[in-house]
């Protein structure tokens, strides 16, 4: 059995629907009983902020899928490994890399990793560059017309489709190999984000107007809706130049045998979601 954490966003719906179709059991944890899992998966109500309450999402898991920044990571990895979990893939992100303490960010990526490798489980670390889907971020701005205001408009991203990532992650869990490995993702060449919204207006058939906003413009819009210290954090890495995401690395490839979708790829397929 396999445990998928997170089995509703957009990793792990596309990482349950991936082992199922290996032919893998999966078990989908979830906070709401209502929540949507793809069929063939069953669900199990947990929250991994109470590690106390998972005994029954653990029971008989030998594989699990994780996300990052649960305030109490070796309580949880404890509780997992007591219940007999041989194999963690945990997904962090390129910033763990760098272990820089004083960027939020980087912070929790790197003390999950930490976690994870003093557990005394077997691990696989997946460091996703940018996500593809975050592109559905412009969503409402196309729901009011054809302009597109983008944060940080300088900064080049290999993005990778989530499904890659999920395809990498169901690969480390079933396979062999991937044990104390560090899986650097990425999509199949680095685009600005003028470059995207130009594949986008390609896709949709539409007349789309790209507005890159000023560093002043940029913080007065995150700070809507993102706490001070993650702002900080996009800005140490996009204005300063702590990250770079536009490097690809040929990791999809050789896990999986195929290559990474482009940006084009997942623009048709999620088409509807922009409509």
């Amino acid at each position: 059995m396999f445990l998928v954490t997170g089995a509703t966003g957009n990793v792990g719906s596309e990482l349950a629907a991936a082992l199922l179709e290996a032919g893998a059991p999966v078990r989908a944890l979830v906070r709401r009983p209502d929540a949507a899992v793809p069929d063939g998966a069953e669900p199990v109500l947990g929250d991994l902020n109470e590690p106390d309450g998972l005994t029954e999402a653990l029971r008989g898991v030998r594989g699990m899928f994780l996300l990052p920044g649960y305030p109490d990571m070796p309580r949880l990895l404890a509780r997992a490994r007591d219940a007999g979990v041989r194999h963690v893939v945990l997904m962090s992100g390129g910033s763990a890399a760098l272990e820089d303490m004083g960027n939020a960010i980087s912070r929790y990526m790197t003390l999950s990793e930490r976690a994870v490798r003093d557990s005394g489980l077997a691990w696989t670390f997946l460091r996703p560059r940018a996500f593809m889907s975050n592109a559905l971020r412009w969503v409402p701005q196309l729901r009011e017309g054809d302009t597109v205001r983008v944060p940080f408009p300088q900064v080049p991203a290999a993005c990778i489709d989530p499904r890659d990532i999920a395809a990498v992650a169901a690969r480390a869990l079933t396979g062999s190999g991937h044990e104390g490995r560090i899986h650097e993702l990425t999509g199949p060449q680095a685009l600005l984000p003028a470059d995207q919204l130009t594949v986008l207006a390609k896709v949709l058939g539409r007349d789309l107007r790209f507005v890159g906003l000023s560093d002043e413009g940029t913080r007065t819009e995150l700070e809507k809706s993102t706490p001070p210290e993650y702002v900080d954090a996009f800005f140490d890495f996009y204005v300063d130049g702590t990250l770079d995401e536009s490097t690809v690395h040929p990791t999809v490839r050789e896990v999986t045998g195929r290559a990474p979708r482009t940006f084009e790829d997942w623009a048709y397929a999620h088409a509807d979601d922009f409509r």
